[in-house]
């Protein structure tokens, strides 16, 4: 082989991997619970999977990845995230966990910490974040509900990423939108949640 054709060879080579390379980076990573994962009906019914779907149709170059697991913890989103990171390698984020700690009465320092990792390891290496917030019922009283929800805020505010302050807040006051346990949104349900989602990310996608 020619000293000229093997250099050509090689040109070709990198320039295949940075385009490979180039498309990996065009993901969206749903890193949630059992809210974003579709719990109780067809995953392709979630809306993670009309968002996709969405971006499709638009002719978006980026893909949506779900890696959202039903009962994730904060603590169980940060011991997997590192690895979630590097095999799927997104441009965007969208960080929707916390509703479990919630729902255990988890402390919330804990769970701010554990959200403060993952934001600041996403923006690490590049990808822009979506922090996606939950509310708590009024059961759990004032002061842990109060909290909870101002860790949202404060960490949106001091890592200066968009926030989504109530992922379910177009269902929230509709009993019919969600299945019989009561916590987990219908099928039918799904794309008033993508169109909340969609107008939070929209300013991520330019």
């Amino acid at each position: 082989m020619s000293k000229r054709l093997f250099s050509h060879s090689c040109f070709l080579i990198l320039l295949l991997y940075s385009v490979a390379a180039s498309a990996a980076q065009q993901r969206i990573l749903v890193f949630g619970d059992s809210l974003s994962a579709g719990f109780g009906i067809a995953v392709s019914q979630s809306w993670p999977a009309l968002l996709g779907q969405r971006l499709q149709a638009n002719g978006s170059r980026l893909t949506v990845t779900n890696a959202s697991i039903s009962g994730e913890t904060t603590a169980g989103g940060r011991a997997r995230f590192a690895a979630a990171m590097t095999q799927f390698k997104p441009a965007i984020v969208i960080l929707a966990l916390g509703a479990n700690d919630g729902l255990r009465g988890l402390p919330v320092a804990a769970m701010q910490d554990n959200l403060d990792f993952m934001v600041a390891q996403a923006r690490k290496q590049g990808a822009r974040v979506l922090l996606v917030g939950m509310r708590l019922p009024p059961n759990y009283g004032p002061k842990y509900t109060q909290e909870f929800d101002a860790a949202f805020r404060d960490l949106a505010k001091r890592q200066k990423v968009p926030l989504l302050p109530f992922l379910l807040e177009p269902i929230a006051l509709d009993q019919n939108a969600f299945l019989a346990d009561g916590l987990h949104p219908t099928a039918a349900a799904q794309a008033k949640i993508l169109d909340h989602v969609w107008n939070a990310l929209r300013p991520l996608l330019k």
